[in-house]
């Protein structure tokens, strides 16, 4: 493919600056037509961005011959449907992540991949930014010696909407997320650590829903080893109080830690016995670009993206385990 002419498929408030814009950056890569359910805002975000074809079907989008790749950025529960779909026609896939409201969903696009041809790619956009690479860099070049654990903390407050049913959205449904906050929140993180570590092998988790909110889990608390044996811990909450937040994660190893941030990206802190080290890194402005200019090479033949749909589908399974009995038990 010489020219990637897009077709975004669910235009909503994560294409408006963390990808959509960055589809005309890369090199041979060009925004060409989008769709959502609702036709206005489907002609309104066609207008602000300049794009010359919308869509309120997202078949019209998928069959329409100028469209030869598609971004699937709706919720969860339309990822495997739309995806499968694109790839049945012929057209690579990139999706947002989650990948998939379940891991058999991800089983499923990733068949049909195999099966059509088609590379399907997921939007964990971390693996490309300059402070998660520098983190990687650290403990690839032994500056913290051998790594030895993993410990993840988040803690978010509640907020208005989650409180009162009328105000809530997917992202609290699991009907339509596949879980609470959980999965649209530590999906980032583990994905990630499967970026620095691989493959996660071992888990267990406990998740709970305290607050009452809504139907989803709300704290969540887990370990984990990977195969090359590092091993994890972790805690979730949704739930906290305003000013009790916290985003860390701390990687240990036999000669010193890092610890950073996986959502306010903010300095890295490296500690060893010499010294303690602040680095600090400036995003692009569509924080997608770098992974997106990644998916534009891959499709052109001139390079590999870093996210597959492989890896996604192992994020998922990871936090499938930790929650598998919360949902068992409903």
């Amino acid at each position: 493919m010489e020219e990637i002419n897009w077709g975004i498929i669910g235009c909503g408030d994560v294409t408006e600056l963390k990808s959509g814009p960055a589809f005309n950056k890369a090199d041979h890569s060009n925004l060409v037509a989008v769709m959502r359910r609702n036709a206005s805002k489907a002609a309104d975000y066609a207008r602000r961005h300049h794009v010359q074809k919308w869509y309120s079907d997202a078949a019209q989008l998928i069959n329409d011959p100028d469209v030869n790749a598609v971004y699937v950025a709706t919720p969860p529960d339309t990822h495997a449907i739309y995806a499968i779909a694109a790839m049945k026609a012929g057209k690579p896939v990139y999706v947002e992540k989650p990948m998939a409201r379940n891991h058999q969903e991800c089983l499923e696009m990733i068949r049909v991949s195999e099966e059509t041809g088609m590379p399907l790619l997921v939007a964990y956009y971390r693996r490309t930014l300059p402070a998660f690479l520098k983190v990687k860099e650290l403990i690839d070049d032994g500056t913290i010696g051998l790594p030895l654990t993993v410990n993840i903390r988040l803690q978010r407050s509640y907020g208005q909407k989650d409180q009162y049913p009328e105000k809530q959205d997917w992202h609290v449904d699991p009907e339509v997320g596949g879980a609470g906050h959980f999965y649209d929140m530590a999906a980032h993180q583990f994905d990630y650590l499967d970026f620095v570590f691989g493959p996660i092998t071992e888990v267990q988790g406990i998740a709970k829903n305290l607050a009452g909110y809504y139907s989803a889990e709300d704290t969540v608390s887990a370990t984990f080893s990977f195969g090359s044996g590092v091993a994890g811990t972790g805690s979730w909450c949704f739930v906290v109080s305003p000013g009790t937040e916290e985003d860390v994660i701390e990687i240990t190893g036999t000669k010193g830690k890092i610890i950073f941030s996986c959502f306010q990206h903010g300095d890295v802190k490296l500690v060893t016995e010499e010294r303690t080290s602040f680095f600090n890194f400036q995003n692009p402005e569509n924080i997608s670009a770098n992974l997106i200019r990644q998916v534009v090479e891959e499709l052109q033949g001139n390079g590999q993206c870093i996210s597959t749909g492989y890896s996604a589908a192992r994020t998922n399974w990871v936090m499938a385990e930790i929650t598998k009995d919360y949902y068992r038990n409903r």
